[in-house]
C-alpha cells in the first residue's frame, strides 16, 4: 500500500527550482546553449532527447557511459588528480566528457559542498560544447559504518542505524520517512542519485556485506525496499526526486563459503539449493514500485543455467533475466572496476572480471555492452568504447540505446533546467536538528534485546549512581558526564558494560581489511577472556551486529546481550539506564556454531540447524519515568 504524505517540499523545506533560479547571474547557462531546443523545458522529454542526441559526437555519447569518483580539491577546488592514480577533474569533465560521478569523501561542510557542486556544474557549462549537466551519486551516508569501500560516515548528515536496524523495527512507514530525510539532505548538496538500496538476502551469514541489507527474509526485504525507493524517488519521478540504484542483481547473498566477490577468492556465487528464484523476490518488488536503475554484482553464478561469468558480463542475466523476463527497461550500471586493474587504499586490486580474466580490456568492455549494461561503474576508459565503435566491433546505434536512457534520467530530474543548488539552504537542511533527533531516536529503538537474565536491564539512573562500572569499547567520559563511576578492573565493578564488534577474522590489505569476513565465532582466547569478565561481574554486552554471530557462550553467560545495527555510546547508555527502550527484532537467524554455518546452503534462508536465536526474536521492557 502506498504511504501518502504532504508535499515533501512543504514538509522538509526543500529548495524549489524557482528559488534556485534567483541565485544570481554568476551561475547559469550561456545564451547560445539556452536557445537550443534540448534546453527548452516546454518541449517533451523525447523531443529534447532527439535534439540533443543528433548534436552529440561519438565522444560526447561515450562520456555519458562512465560513472566514476569525483573528489573535491583543497578548499572546494577542482581536484588536480594524482599521476598514475586518478585523472584530474578537469580532464574527466572537459576531455573525457564524463557527467556521472560518485561524490567521494565525508561531507562536514554542507555549504562548501554545495558551492563546489555549483562550481563543477558551471565549469561544464563553460568548457563543453553541449553543457550536459553533472549527475552526482553517493553510497549510503546516513548510518554508522567503518567500511568506506561500501559507504561513508555520516559526517554532517543525520545519523541513523544501518538498514538492518530499519528492518529490525519492521516499520515500512519509518523506512519511508528515513528515505525522505535522506532525499532532502542529498538534494540540498546536489546529490541526485543513490547507489542504494542494497536488497540482497543474507542467506549466507558469513558474507561481509550483510550490514547494508534488510536481512534474511525476502518478504520483509520487499516491503522495506518498496518504502525506501518511494521515499527517495517520490510518488512521481521528477525534479524533486533522487534516483535509486537497486543492487546487487540477481542477489549477492549466496556467496560461496561466505567470501566476497570484490576479491579473487570470493568470485563464486553458488546455488546448492537451486534457489536463485527466491533471491529475485526483492528485485521484482523494486521493479513494481518504480526502480530506475539496477546494479549487477561482481560474482559469477555456479550451479545455474547461466554462464559462469560475472553478472556484469552475463547476457543471460542482464538481458535475458532482468530485461526480458522481469521487464526492466531502466538503466543498468555495472559494479565498480570490471575492466581495469587498480590500486585501492594501497592494495593491488585486479579488475573484477570473474570468468573472463583472460580477455583484454577492450574485449571486456565489448562483452559488458553485449550483456546489456548501459554504464561502466568506477571506470574512466571512454577511449575503449570509442575504439570499439571506430573498429566496427560495436555499432554507434548500440550506444544510442544506453545514452538515451542515461540522458532521459537527467531530463526527468530537471538537471538540464537547473543543475544548481542553494548553498545557504544546504547549510540549513543538512543535519537539521529535527533529522538528527529522529535518527538518534531510531538508533535507540532499533536496539534488539536478546537476553536479559534476572531482568538486569534497565539499570535506572538513581540506582546506577551508586554503582561502579567496568567498560570496554567506548570512552569513560560517556559515563562520567552522567555522574557514573568507572573503574579499571571487573573485580572492582558492580557491572561491566562491553561494546563489542561481532566476531570476524581480520584480513590483510588496505581495502580488504575493511571487510569483516570469516568465522562468526570468537577465538578460544577471546572467549576465555570474556568468560572471565562474565564470571567476575554481571555484564551487559552490546554487540555491533554487522553480520549474524555464533556466540552461544555470550548468550549463556552475560547478564544481558544487546544487538545494535549502528549506534553510538550515548544510545547504548540510554538503553542500559532505561531512558529508552529496545524495540528491535532480529532480521536474521543467529547460528549456534560454525559447524552449523558450514553445513547450511548458501542460497537457502533459515536453514541453519538449531540457531541460538531465530529471526524475529527480541525482548523488551518498559521505560520507567
Amino acid at each position: 500500500m502506498a504511504i501518502h504524505r504532504p508535499s515533501l517540499r512543504a514538509m522538509l523545506g526543500l529548495v524549489t527550482l524557482s528559488s534556485l533560479s534567483a541565485m544570481g547571474s554568476t551561475l547559469g547557462v550561456s545564451a547560445g546553449k539556452e536557445a537550443l531546443p534540448y534546453r527548452d523545458a516546454s518541449l517533451s522529454v523525447d523531443e529534447r532527447l532527439d535534439d540533443l542526441l543528433q548534436r552529440m559526437t561519438l565522444e560526447d555519447k561515450v562520456g555519458q557511459m562512465f560513472h566514476s569518483q569525483l573528489i573535491m580539491g583543497p578548499n572546494g577546488t577542482l581536484d588536480p588528480g594524482d599521476p598514475g592514480s586518478r585523472n584530474s577533474t578537469e580532464f574527466m569533465l572537459s576531455t573525457q566528457l564524463m557527467t556521472h560521478f560518485n561524490l567521494a569523501g565525508e561531507i562536514e561542510d554542507a555549504r562548501q559542498t554545495a558551492e563546489y557542486v555549483n562550481r563543477v556544474q558551471q565549469h561544464i557549462l563553460d568548457t563543453t560544447s553541449l553543457g550536459i549537466p553533472l549527475t552526482l551519486s553517493t553510497d549510503p551516508r546516513h548510518a554508522f559504518t567503518d567500511n568506506i569501500g561500501t559507504g561513508f560516515r555520516a559526517g554532517r548528515f543525520s545519523q541513523w542505524p544501518e538498514t538492518l536496524g530499519l528492518a529490525a523495527l519492521r516499520d515500512a512507514q519509518l523506512v519511508r520517512r528515513f528515505a525522505e530525510v535522506a532525499r532532502a539532505e542529498y538534494r540540498a548538496v546536489g546529490i541526485r542519485a543513490a547507489l542504494h538500496p542494497q536488497v540482497d538476502l543474507s542467506t549466507e551469514p558469513r558474507w561481509a556485506r550483510i550490514s547494508g541489507t534488510f536481512g534474511e527474509d525476502a518478504d520483509l526485504t520487499a516491503e522495506m525496499l518498496s518504502a525506501y525507493i518511494l521515499g527517495l524517488q517520490g510518488e512521481e519521478f521528477g525534479a524533486d526526486s533522487v534516483t535509486t540504484v537497486t543492487k546487487h542483481f540477481p542477489g549477492g547473498g549466496p556467496m560461496e563459503n561466505g567470501e566476497d566477490s570484490h576479491f579473487v577468492y570470493g568470485k563464486n556465487q553458488t546455488y546448492p539449493g537451486k534457489n536463485l528464484e527466491h533471491h529475485l523476490i526483492p528485485f521484482k518488488a523494486a521493479i513494481a514500485v518504480g526502480a530506475r536503475q539496477m546494479m549487477p554484482y561482481y560474482s559469477r553464478p555456479i550451479g545455474t543455467e547461466y554462464d559462469p561469468v560475472g553478472f556484469g558480463f552475463n547476457k543471460g542475466i542482464v538481458t535475458g533475466l532482468l530485461r526480458e523476463q522481469l521487464g526492466f527497461d531502466g538503466i543498468v550500471v555495472t559494479d565498480w572496476g570490471l575492466i581495469t586493474d587498480k590500486v585501492i587504499l594501497g592494495q593491488d586490486m585486479p579488475a573484477r572480471a570473474w570468468g573472463v580474466e583472460h580477455l583484454t580490456e577492450l574485449e571486456r568492455a565489448a562483452m559488458i555492452l553485449e550483456a546489456g549494461c548501459d554504464q561502466f561503474g568506477g571506470e574512466t576508459r571512454p577511449e575503449l568504447i570509442v575504439q570499439l565503435v571506430k573498429e566496427g566491433i560495436v555499432a554507434e546505434s548500440r550506444l544510442d540505446v544506453s545514452v538515451r536512457r542515461l540522458l532521459r534520467e537527467k531530463f526527468l530530474l530537471g538537471l538540464f533546467d537547473n543543475p544548481f543548488v542553494d548553498a545557504e539552504a544546504a547549510d540549513q537542511i543538512v543535519g537539521r536538528q529535527e533529522y538528527v533527533d529522529e535518527g538518534a531516536a531510531v538508533q535507540r529503538r532499533a536496539y534488539t534485546l536478546l537476553t536479559n537474565q534476572d531482568n538486569t536491564l534497565p539499570l535506572h539512573t538513581t540506582d546506577a549512581a551508586t554503582k561502579k562500572f567496568y567498560i570496554e569499547g567506548f570512552n569513560a567520559t560517556y559515563l562520567e558526564r552522567r555522574g557514573l563511576a568507572v573503574v579499571k578492573t571487573p573485580e572492582e565493578a558492580d557491572y561491566a558494560l562491553l561494546r563489542l564488534a561481532a566476531p570476524f577474522e581480520p584480513r590483510p590489505g588496505g581495502f580488504e581489511s575493511r571487510y569483516h569476513a570469516g568465522s562468526l565465532s570468537y577465538s578460544a582466547g577471546e572467549q576465555a577472556r570474556q568468560v572471565a569478565i562474565y564470571a567476575a561481574v554481571p555484564t551487559v554486552v552490546d554487540m555491533a551486529m554487522d553480520r549474524p554471530a555464533a556466540v552461544p557462550e555470550v548468550a549463556e553467560r552475560a547478564a544481558a546481550l544487546l544487538a545494535n545495527f549502528g549506534s553510538g555510546p550515548d544510545a547504548f547508555l540510554d538503553i542500559v539506564l532505561g531512558a529508552a527502550a529496545p524495540e528491535g527484532r532480529l532480521p536474521f537467524d543467529m547460528p549456534r556454531s560454525m559447524a552449523a554455518v558450514e553445513a547450511q546452503m548458501e542460497d537457502v534462508p533459515f536453514d541453519t540447524v538449531d540457531p541460538v536465536f531465530r529471526f524475529g526474536h527480541g525482548l523488551g521492557y518498559e521505560v520507567k519515568a
